[in-house]
């Protein structure tokens, strides 16, 4: 296709992605109050969070506008999640007439896995959150209480299940670049001790600065990574089996079979008979 003819298409798959994803943020809006429940029962569980006497669970607003913006985010996280197959689709369907069929076959496999892991690692996120807090909170002194802006825990939630999510991808993308030839396990393990070390410090650093959050991201990092890379080795031993000379580089030597083949046998009886007849 000609440069523009894509480019319409990608306007055409967007527009519609866009549409996908408003429809859905119309279905966020419907069910906002039980998705807003959900997302603040783990602060809700805490005895820090009913500061007010009588008042329950305590998140405050600060502006005007705050009510809204935290509204409108939840409605597109509840749409981008409900009409995550549709919309994807169309980023699918954009791509996929470039790809070749062995492409397309790990695409398929891949997209609902690392669909399950994002979710794990979110749902993880959610499941640690009350612990978090409770760590955070109990640096407060005794005369002090924790008022939190609804603004803010709402992208702590976001950040928190996001980056989890994320982070629990990221070894299956390992696993993916080493089917492609991109990635072998000599490299990975090469730089074994570099990328755990990677893993501890990017969860300290999307983590808030407490041990628990951080441990719950690093530690599922680490194991994801070395299951992906006992994957990387075997397919690379399943590789080398059919193809022993698929990993030599271009000033490699390979091995010379000095062995006479059944062709050379021929041509020299064929050779001594000539001379045997010509003496």
């Amino acid at each position: 296709m000609p440069l523009m003819d894509h480019l319409r298409e990608l306007r055409n798959r967007l527009a519609k992605a866009l549409l996908i994803l408003g429809l859905g943020a119309v279905l966020g809006a419907v069910f906002y109050d039980q998705v807003w429940d959900f997302l603040t029962a783990p602060y809700c569980s805490l005895p820090a969070s009913h500061v007010v006497e009588g008042g329950g669970c305590s998140l405050i607003v600060t502006g005007p506008f705050d009510a809204f913006f935290v509204a409108f985010k939840v409605w597109l996280f509840v749409g981008a999640l409900v009409t995550g197959p549709l919309w994807l689709y169309q980023l699918w369907a954009f791509v996929a007439p470039a790809l070749h069929g062995h492409e397309k076959k790990y695409a398929y496999i891949f997209a609902p896995l690392a669909g399950i892991l994002f979710v794990a690692g979110a749902a993880l996120a959610y499941t640690i959150t009350s612990l978090a807090l409770q760590m955070l909170f109990g640096f407060l002194p005794d005369d002090a209480d924790p008022f939190l802006t609804i603004g803010e825990y709402l992208d702590y939630m976001l950040i928190m299940m996001g980056m989890f999510g994320i982070g629990f991808v990221m070894p299956l993308l390992v696993v993916l670049l080493n089917i492609v030839g991109i990635l072998p396990h000599e490299a990975i393990a090469k730089w074994r001790r570099v990328i755990i070390f990677c893993a501890f410090l990017i969860a300290a650093i999307i983590t808030p600065a407490e041990p628990i959050s951080m441990l719950a991201l690093a530690i599922p990092l680490v194991v994801l990574f070395e299951i992906a890379e006992l994957f990387c080795f075997l397919n690379d031993r399943r590789r080398k089996r059919r193809d022993p000379t698929g990993d030599l580089g271009d000033d490699e030597i390979s091995e010379i079979d000095d062995r006479p083949s059944d062709l050379d046998e021929l041509e020299e009886t064929d050779s001594g008979g000539r001379n045997g007849r010509g003496d």
